[in-house]
């Protein structure tokens, strides 16, 4: 074919097939059957499109817009006549999906918030346990030396005592039986006492070792309680809670599409 009438040929819309044959770039132009089974397959992957990263509210908006465009583009079709009732099913559809989004998205924002809370109380933990490790190394440290005190003052009597016993006594000694007997008992009694003071500080250190410790636990008790709640709501927010509102909404999409073509009595080839 000389070269000015392929260049006319070209210009009438027409290529060249492999085999060496033309067909019309009119042939190109979608058909009402592939317009449709487009759609219904870009709903479909829509609604089964997985946010695999957190936070999965950051993917929400572009969803949306995809999800828009999808139809914008079957309806702007001219092959597709819109009619009121899929324009407000649609537009129901598209109403529930971005309430429940939203809701999901406030979630979201309600667990960074959970994961901050949780941190915080973390560090609270941190310093009780820093106090009452403070508060019972100080205790202790009285503990020892009011206790090393009392022993110190036992061992004292003690020896008193055992030199009052070891004192003879007689008509040619310096003491009588009578005043080494009111001795050994006044040293006694001071034993005594001294046995019972260190006792008492015994009682008195574990009394206040059990005091640390309550209050310790007293005032990890609610932090605790609310790190579980805490971390409850952070391994909600750990999978994407989406997927079911929009597969639904995708899914209502294909049934509206689906009801607007038997409406108008169109029988396209779909996919199932």
């Amino acid at each position: 074919m000389p070269r000015r009438e392929k260049a006319k040929a070209k210009t009438k819309g027409q290529k060249r097939r492999s085999s060496g044959s033309y067909i019309s770039e009119e042939d190109h132009a979608p058909t009402p059957e592939g317009i449709v089974e487009r759609t219904l397959n870009r709903l479909r992957n829509l609604g089964n499109q997985i946010f695999a990263i957190s936070p999965f509210s950051q993917h929400f908006s572009r969803w949306l817009i995809d999800l828009r465009v999808v139809l914008s583009e079957f309806e702007s079709n001219p092959t597709v006549n819109v009619d009121d009732q899929f324009a407000k099913e649609r537009s129901q559809i598209f109403s529930n999906v971005e309430l429940k989004l939203e809701e999901l998205r406030r979630k979201e924002a309600s667990g960074e918030e959970a994961f901050k809370s949780l941190s915080d109380n973390r560090i609270l933990l941190g310093r009780i346990e820093e106090e009452y490790g403070a508060g019972m190394s100080e205790m202790g440290e009285r503990k020892d030396t009011e206790i090393k005190r009392l022993s110190s003052k036992i061992d004292g009597l003690r020896e008193e005592l055992d030199r009052v016993a070891r004192i003879k006594t007689g008509i040619f000694r310096a003491i009588s039986k009578k005043l080494k007997s009111q001795k050994e008992e006044e040293a006694t009694k001071r034993l005594n006492s001294a046995q019972g003071e260190l006792a008492s500080a015994v009682q008195h250190f574990a009394a206040e070792q059990d005091r640390l410790r309550d209050e310790c636990a007293k005032r990890k008790r609610p932090l605790i309680d609310q790190m579980r709640d805490y971390q409850k709501e952070i391994e909600n927010q750990e999978v994407d809670g989406s997927l079911e509102a929009r597969r639904a909404a995708c899914e209502a999409l294909v049934n509206a599409v689906n009801a607007l073509l038997e409406r108008q009595s169109v029988r396209f080839t779909r996919t199932a």
